[in-house]
């Protein structure tokens, strides 16, 4: 999942440069830790905290870039999206196999398919803002729309953690719309 980063831009309140790729992922293989959650009840720190003193006790890892997963409730309609959504997020690495899973952690295989992949710059108020953008401006803009599978960042080395500088690649499931 190593791929070229360029960066989302923020100015005077609108999204700029909103580049993007269409990507088919094939079945990837995840070894992590979840927890159940909304933004409401946000844990995701917890998460975090939980899983990266361990991450290196995950030997058969694919590079070093960390993947933040959410799953969804496939019934859900991101227009009625609200903070007490509950659902499910993952703190994991990449791996080629399941042959050495740490204890406590859990395996999850991705069903890949087709993603469009934005490269996001910013802090986390900005990466809401995105978000939103994409689902509900580029997206019913597009010829496609959101497939209920995972949705996901990819964290690598310029990830800083909610600095102003920090980049990640925005990984939304789609599908050519009917």
């Amino acid at each position: 999942m190593h791929f070229s980063r360029k960066c989302l831009q923020k100015n005077e309140g609108k999204l700029l440069n909103m580049e993007h790729r269409i990507v088919e992922l094939p079945l990837t293989k995840l070894i992590g830790k979840r927890l159940t959650m909304s933004l409401a009840n946000d844990r995701t720190y917890e998460l975090w905290h939980s899983f990266m003193p361990r991450r290196n006790e995950i030997k058969n890892n694919v590079g070093s870039d960390l993947v933040c997963m959410q799953i969804y409730n496939p019934s859900l309609e991101f227009i009625n999206f609200n903070k007490d959504t509950e659902l499910e997020k993952w703190a994991a690495i990449e791996v080629s196999d399941f042959s050495n899973v740490p204890q406590d952690m859990e395996t999850y295989t991705l069903q890949g398919g087709l993603f469009v992949v934005f490269n996001f710059k910013g802090g986390a108020k900005e990466f809401s803002e995105a978000f939103q953008f994409i689902l509900t401006n580029w997206l019913p803009n597009s010829v496609y729309e959101e497939d209920k599978r995972e949705h996901f960042q990819l964290l690598g080395e310029k990830y800083k953690n909610n600095h102003p500088d920090s980049e990640e690649e925005l990984w939304i499931p789609i599908k050519r719309k009917k």
